[in-house]
């Protein structure tokens, strides 16, 4: 079996050597080499070439966002995997990366180490697969998968038509910042309608996250807390630890049990938007690892809504978007660049 190569960048020793037990106690992985900056990891990738980098941000030298900018430069197509510290300047740091081209990112093991260090393993040997698998995934299957037999599933334009949207769900896990924030910022200020979002992302992460999309969104972008009133033309961000449902007009966080291993789920947004817009909802099911939003997309067309999956040509994962488009209740799959044109022609529909 041939081993997926990973190099370790990280300035910290101990960190370094945490990171790599991780890796290196799994069959299929293998830690090549460890450095501590940004300038090393350029030196080292003259003689190496890792199949994926778990690369640390705050960093002397040359830091984590630096490093991600000098790899595009570069044209240097190597997945990274960021490992974000708790501080609040990591947390917007991380987001940064995210948006920068990072496949994604992991919480450093914190505090008492022993006390997480097998969840953060789980997660970190997780995203590795994922990132160094989907190198590969271009194929005939990805080529195969949208055909002229595919569109049949799309409605009329007849039906179209009849849509009264009151309101857009839109879900994401791996590669969901950057997509999302790529559909987001295209959205007008005025939509019309409000617009709620699951992103799979730990605690403390989400409040950045909106935060930046508030920046450079011409709609105004928060993140939801419970007993939060809805308005019109306002971006919600599920908080991370928490699933949020909309009803009665407010938000409404909980913190019931995982739903497909995550919470905030999409599928516990989507089913608790469709009770209280009695279905007439435009939902949004964007890359991601996994299933969720598959079930609630379902509910959503069977309630009378509009459904829409990302196509596999512009996730970064998919998962989720293929998850959705099996239950054959998918109404359209558009690349990313085209679903804010759908969401803004479908929710100014009813006044036109």
């Amino acid at each position: 079996m041939e081993k997926r190569k990973i190099l370790v960048v990280d300035d910290s020793a101990l960190m370094r050597k945490i990171i790599s037990d991780m890796i290196n106690e799994e069959a299929d992985l293998e830690v090549i080499d460890k450095v501590r900056n940004g300038e090393e990891l350029f030196k080292k990738l003259e003689t190496v070439k890792p199949d994926l980098i778990t690369l640390d941000i705050e960093m002397p030298k040359m830091n984590g966002i630096e490093a991600l900018k000098e790899l595009e430069k570069r044209k240097i197509n190597i997945p990274v995997i960021v490992l974000s510290s708790v501080s609040e300047r990591a947390k917007r740091l991380t987001i940064d990366c995210l948006h920068g081209g990072a496949f994604d990112f992991i919480e450093k093991p914190s505090g008492s180490i022993s006390l997480d260090i097998n969840t953060v393993k789980g997660r970190l040997v997780k995203q590795i697969r994922a990132a160094t698998n989907n190198k590969k995934s271009i194929s005939y299957e990805r080529k195969r998968t949208f055909t002229k037999k595919t569109e049949s599933s799309f409605v009329n334009k007849k039906d179209l038509a009849k849509k009264d949207i009151k309101t857009v769900v839109i879900g994401a896990s791996t590669g969901g910042p950057k997509a999302l924030y790529n559909v987001l910022t295209e959205l007008p200020f005025i939509l019309g309608v409000p617009v709620f979002v699951v992103q799979h992302m730990p605690i403390g992460f989400t409040k950045a996250f909106a935060e930046r999309l508030n920046t450079n969104c011409k709609m105004k972008v928060v993140e939801g807390y419970d007993g939060c009133p809805i308005e019109k033309d306002t971006v919600y961000i599920a908080q991370g630890g928490s699933h949020m449902e909309v009803q009665g007009g407010h938000i409404r966080l909980n913190k019931e049990p995982t739903m497909w291993g995550v919470r905030p789920a999409v599928d516990k947004l989507f089913e608790s938007a469709i009770k209280e817009y009695n279905g007439k909802i435009l939902s949004v099911v964007l890359t991601g690892m996994g299933k969720d939003g598959a079930q609630g997309t379902e509910k959503v067309k069977d309630a009378g809504g509009y459904t829409i999956s990302e196509s596999q040509e512009t996730c970064t994962i998919y998962g989720m978007p293929k998850a959705a488009f099996e239950t054959g209740k998918v109404d359209e799959v558009l690349p990313l660049e085209k679903i804010a044109d759908k969401i803004v022609s479908m929710t100014r529909r009813k006044t036109l």
